[in-house]
Order: C-alpha cells, then structure tokens, then sequence
C-alpha cells in the first residue's frame, strides 16, 4: 500500500471541523475534482489526472477514531481509504488527513503510476486544508 499524509493545525474547535468535514458535498468539492455526487453515505468522483480519468465510488463508513472515513467500493484501486483525524494541541485542532492505496496492477504504467496518484492526492488534500482554513477564518 502507498500512503499520503498531510497534517494542518485550525485555530477553531473540533465541533466546527467536524461540521466543515462532514458537510460532505463541499468539502470533496473543495479537493477540485472535476465532478463530485452525493447519495446520502456514497460519493462518487470524477477527476482527469495526467492522461487518465479517474472515477471513484466512495462510501463512508463509521470510523470512531476519525472525523471522516471514506473507502472506494468501485473505481480504479484494489483499495483505497482517506482518514481525517484530529488532535488537539496549543495552536487549536491538528488534522491529519491519511490516504492508502494500491493501485491495480493492470492500470500500474506509463499512464498511471503510485508517484502520479500520490502528488494528485497531496494536491486534493491541500486544497481541501486551504477551504477549512478559510472556512475557520
């Protein structure tokens, strides 16, 4: 499994985060994926990353030590999981947002490799850090 891990601290508390988080529809919106659907506990994505286009069925599952937890049910991964996890310290809440992954082996390439999917999803993950800081500003 390859894993990305990015961690930013919100000068807010851990209800508010929660909220931002689990408002679902926007904040998978916010990682600018090119199409983002909603159905209750499933999400489905859509995004374009290199020459691929990626389509993901998500569904989040309870996950006591989380915020938020999302798994694929249907996509281009032999699996893949996202945790949103929160700490709080002196500055206001961490949040460590942990993605694992393993890419088929049929898709692994030129086109799609581990070193691509992981420098898209730090790229997601940041610009979903970006819309909770502003969202706490």
């Amino acid at each position: 499994m390859e894993t990305v891990t990015l961690t930013e601290t919100f000068d807010t508390n851990i209800d508010h985060l929660r909220r931002l988080l689990t408002n679902i529809g926007p904040f998978m919106r916010a990682a600018g994926f090119d199409d983002v659907t909603v159905d209750g506990d499933i999400v489905t994505i859509t995004n374009h990353v290199g020459l691929a286009t990626i389509e993901l069925e998500l569904a989040v599952v309870e996950d006591d030590d989380a915020l938020l937890t999302y798994e694929q049910r249907d996509g281009i991964f032999e699996a893949m999981v996202t945790r949103y996890t929160a700490t709080e310290c002196d500055e206001g809440i961490e949040i460590t947002a942990t993605t694992e992954f393993a890419i088929q082996a049929r898709l692994v390439g030129p086109i799609l490799d581990a070193t691509v999917v992981s420098r898209q999803r730090r790229r997601e993950l940041s610009a979903q850090f970006e819309y909770l800081a502003a969202q706490t500003e």
